[in-house]
């Protein structure tokens, strides 16, 4: 019951005021509720398809439908930040069921059963698969451009350290993917890169092991959004992480409270469109279980 209690508290705390007026066209990102894990699909003004992660191999099913609802054919480019079967899982469906024009990886191999089956379906696809460097810019589109602040590093001490962390631009919006970087990579890319954005992909979902006060003060971030379970067992997202994101003024959504999200914008504008609300979400989980 408390854990119930806590989890109702979170969500009050993660309903946000949305104020931005609707663009008419342009980039359509959607922030993908794959349970504890992340998953991110881009859609450029020219129908061009990028997924970013795909969480855990269950959420491969899911994750398919999702496409297909979006009507995503192919895809352009997908985006390994790193071989944790959460962010790795679900991306062996999409490789089953979608032909997948290139990959961008880390580099890093992973002695996993998930890891050797998505691997196994590169070379099977014969998908060219391209390692990120950092400070690398690709340019997705006209007006869109994927900077790479952070990839694979030798001084690593583990694998979420040397995630890919990066900023998509598009016009006057900006969008922050911090993967599962931690404090530690998040004050180096600060000091390397201006990282001021106005949407937020908040790293290793809310973890106490990220988003410091004084990185989220340098990225400013109007709009903040936590990829997470209700159930985990990790306690995502932790109190300081919240309590962080509040001192900035950030608005917080979570796909824990309101599923899938998407945040489209023109270029000069943006606006939120969650899937629900919390309280809608929190009552159909109960009635979920009964």
């Amino acid at each position: 019951m408390k854990k119930v209690l806590h989890l109702f508290f979170l969500l009050l705390l993660m309903i946000p005021q949305i104020t931005y007026t609707a663009p008419n066209s342009g980039l359509r990102v959607h922030f993908i509720d794959v349970g504890q894990g992340d998953s991110m699909l881009v859609e450029t003004p020219d129908n061009r398809a990028i997924l970013i992660d795909g969480g855990v191999p269950e959420a491969g099913n899911r994750l398919i439908s999702y496409l297909k609802e979006q009507h995503i054919e192919e895809i352009d480019l997908m985006i390994a930040t790193h071989p944790d079967y959460d962010h790795i899982g679900g991306l062996i469906d999409v490789l089953e069921h979608f032909p997948v024009r290139k990959v961008l990886e880390n580099g890093e191999v992973q002695l996993t059963k998930t890891f050797a089956k998505y691997r196994f379906y590169l070379f099977k696809e014969q998908v060219p698969v391209q390692i990120a460097q950092a400070n690398d810019k690709i340019m997705l589109a006209e007006n869109v451009e994927l900077h790479i602040l952070h990839a694979a590093d030798e001084h690593a001490e583990n694998r979420n350290q040397s995630a890919i962390a990066f900023k998509l631009s598009y016009d006057e919006i900006d969008f922050l993917f911090m993967s599962d970087v931690e404090a530690e990579q998040e004050e180096a890319i600060a000091e390397k890169y201006d990282v001021n954005s106005e949407v937020l992909k908040v790293a290793h979902h809310g973890s106490n092991s990220s988003s410091t006060l004084k990185f989220l003060k340098k990225v400013n971030p109007e709009v903040s959004i936590i990829t997470y379970s209700a159930s985990n067992d990790y306690g995502h997202p932790v109190e300081r992480v919240i309590n962080n994101l509040a001192k900035v003024e950030s608005q917080i959504f979570s796909t824990a409270g309101y599923g899938n999200i998407v945040v489209e914008t023109d270029g000069k504008q943006y606006i939120v469109i969650p899937e629900m609300q919390p309280i809608e979400r929190f009552l159909k989980r109960i009635k979920d279980k009964e």
